[in-house]
């Protein structure tokens, strides 16, 4: 299940990045959305959603969502 999927205001830990851009996997790094880690989906807005990862909250948009397995 991927990001996506999730309902909002619900706690997810995130079990893999999906994807082979070493770039856009830095890049989910560098915000703590790693395997292991606690995120939670805000709300969903026009061409994604907000999402909630440690003490930060992030819009990203679809095909990032996408990427990011729970």
């Amino acid at each position: 299940m991927n990001l996506m999927d999730a309902r909002e205001g619900e706690d997810y830990i995130v079990k893999d990045i999906v994807t082979e851009d070493e770039e856009l996997e830095g890049f989910l790094f560098s915000l703590g959305c790693y395997s292991g880690e606690p995120i939670t989906v805000v709300s969903r807005v026009r061409g994604g959603c907000v999402v909630s990862i440690k003490d930060g909250r992030y819009n990203i948009d679809t095909d990032l969502a996408k990427v990011i397995s729970i």
